[in-house]
């Protein structure tokens, strides 16, 4: 009995954790009855990138007896449309679907496709190994009629009705086979890793929230995994549980362990919550090599009527010092997210929450848009808030009784001038002073999204000295009197991080001349003062590998080595010149 578990992911770099837990939690478990066929599971990644037909050809010379899909809002317009092809081409192939997206109205997904046989509804580890042991014993033909005794499904009886059986009760995490065996077959993808399951809180727009069982993956199993992965020398593990310091004993030996285990290379990813955080966490946090952990921190709102009425649990300004504090130590990444379109939040509201949160300095700020999840308390309460969403994945907000469609209009270009000018982090410094010529960084970035639309910038791929050269307009058409301050800015941010040897027409004249830069190369090349760990380097080999640079504005001659660049946002280190 051939069984295929299939995973369309967003990007390539991506992995599905579901599959290859049921993988390996099946062929743990599913022990062949005598008589029964012989069992064969295996995985397959694909993304939604992908042509339709391309998967399609891939999975017919496959031929699985039964294939299972993994969906998600991302990839179930994908999935949809190409198990509707392939019933076509392998009608005797049994398909069933599990994920999210699909177990908060099975029915009416199988209703809406008549070729799946069924749906594997919530926790899908033992569901699935109870599955494939019907399916080994029983033959393709007789599985209808065996089930009736499976928890967790719905799906197509032998009359041709529609099934619903109870939904089942959680397993142990501890029993969950560790699915990482061959680390190849994740090369140049991101590593999940699930420490935990469930969630104390009950966030309304949180499909998380439905189910409370929070339970724990045993620590010494942990441990045990998490060296795997640093003995492998992984560039990235990512955990995914959804509050992954709910438990401080839990948060504190698992991050105790990496940092004494510390191999200089891996990073681990984290989604906590600040407010959460002790002295304790923060002390060893202070310790760490920089880039050894990055955190993920929800903010969402600070407006206090909006965060009891979507039942989050959050003390800002708790948060905030703790944001704060992570930020001095300067060893660790902080991604911090906003979104839009949460009940009582109007325009005036996110710009105050957008502010709060700028004033933070995080490493990223993401500014998000309010996903009305099926299964969730917010899908509940959509006609009370006036919530009009999207009908079709990811069924993103439209309006609010707060927040008209033009309003999201707004903010979707607020959004993108974020992702360029500020979380790209190639800005930083003028950034710094740009937001102090307007009354707050909301104003700064809706004033930016304005010009992007009247100079019909938006939606256009331009190359990266051009983002430097539209800032530097909009900038002149702000405050014309500090254009060469800000150029020289610009310049700066620009040699940071790009050790370019053509020189970027807005930067203007190289204010050094050929003989001045041909001097302090001859000079560094005996003397030594600035540059350090280049010994077996002659002067020409310096010069390839740093940028000298004097700015007028400014009062400074700069040095850009990159070879020893910041291990967090890869900025080159700066030297102050004298000459």
């Amino acid at each position: 009995m051939k069984i295929l578990l299939t995973a369309i992911n967003a990007k390539y770099i991506h992995s599905n954790l579901a599959v290859h837990s049921l993988k390996a939690y099946a062929q743990s478990y599913c022990v062949p009855r005598e008589g029964s066929l012989p069992l064969s599971t295996d995985t397959a990644e694909y993304t939604i990138n992908q042509q339709t037909d391309e998967l399609l050809m891939d999975l017919y010379r496959r031929k699985p007896d039964v294939i299972c899909f993994s969906c998600y809002i991302w990839n179930i317009a994908f999935v949809e449309e190409l198990v509707t092809e392939l019933k076509k081409v392998l009608p005797q192939t049994h398909i069933w679907l599990g994920g999210p997206e699909v177990s908060y109205d099975a029915v009416k997904v199988l209703e809406r496709l008549p070729g799946v046989c069924g749906v594997m509804k919530g926790e899908g580890e033992e569901t699935f190994a109870q599955l494939c042991r019907i399916y080994c014993g029983a033959g393709a033909q007789g599985v209808p009629d065996s089930l009736s005794s499976v928890k967790g499904i719905t799906y197509r009886d032998s009359g041709g009705g529609i099934a619903e059986n109870p939904w089942r009760d959680v397993l142990d995490l501890s029993a969950v086979p560790f699915v990482y065996k061959d680390m190849e077959l994740f090369r140049h993808k991101i590593v999940y890793y699930e420490s935990s399951r469930g969630c104390p809180f009950s966030c309304s727009y949180c499909l998380s929230s439905v189910d409370k069982r929070l339970r724990f993956r045993d620590t010494a199993l942990v441990k045990q995994e998490l060296q795997f992965f640093i003995d492998a020398r992984v560039p990235q593990v990512k955990f995914v549980d959804r509050t992954f310091n709910c438990n401080h004993r839990h948060a504190m030996e698992i991050w105790t362990y990496i940092s004494e285990h510390d191999n200089g290379i891996t990073n681990f990813h984290f989604e906590i919550a600040a407010d959460l955080l002790n002295e304790e966490e923060l002390d060893l946090f202070g310790k760490m090599r920089p880039g050894l952990i990055q955190l993920e921190i929800g903010i969402q709102s600070t407006n206090p009527c909006t965060v009891k009425e979507i039942r989050r649990t959050m003390d800002f300004e708790k948060a905030a010092h703790t944001v704060r504090r992570i930020r001095d130590n300067g060893n660790i990444h902080q991604h911090l997210d906003l979104i839009a379109g949460l009940p009582y939040e109007d325009m005036e509201s996110f710009k105050r929450s957008f502010d709060d949160v700028y004033a933070l300095r995080p490493d990223q700020l993401q500014l998000g848009f309010l996903k009305v999840l099926k299964g969730s308390y917010m899908e509940q309460q959509k006609e009370a808030y006036g919530l009009v969403h999207k009908s079709s994945p990811c069924y993103e907000v439209l309006r609010t009784k707060w927040l008209s469609y033009g309003d999201v209009l707004r903010l979707k270009g607020i959004e993108e001038m974020v992702e360029v000018y500020y979380n790209s982090g190639q800005y930083t410094r003028t950034l710094e002073r740009l937001i102090e010529e307007f009354d707050s960084p909301f104003d700064m970035f809706e004033r930016l999204r304005k010009f992007y639309e009247e100079k019909d910038h938006m939606n256009v791929q331009h190359r990266r000295s051009a983002r430097y050269e539209i800032l530097l307009s909009f900038i002149s058409s702000c405050c014309e009197e500090k254009t060469e301050y800000y150029r020289e800015l610009l310049v700066f941010d620009y040699y940071l991080r790009e050790n370019a040897k053509t020189r970027p027409e807005f930067a203007g004249d190289h204010m050094l001349t050929k003989e001045q830069i041909r001097e302090f190369y001859e000079k560094e090349e005996k003397e030594r003062k600035y540059l350090e760990g280049y010994e077996a380097s002659d002067r020409n080999q310096l010069r390839r590998m740093t940028h000298l640079e004097r700015f007028t504005c400014l009062g400074k001659t700069v040095l850009f080595d990159y070879m020893q660049r910041n291990p967090l946002n890869q900025e080159a280190r700066t030297c102050m010149i004298d000459m």
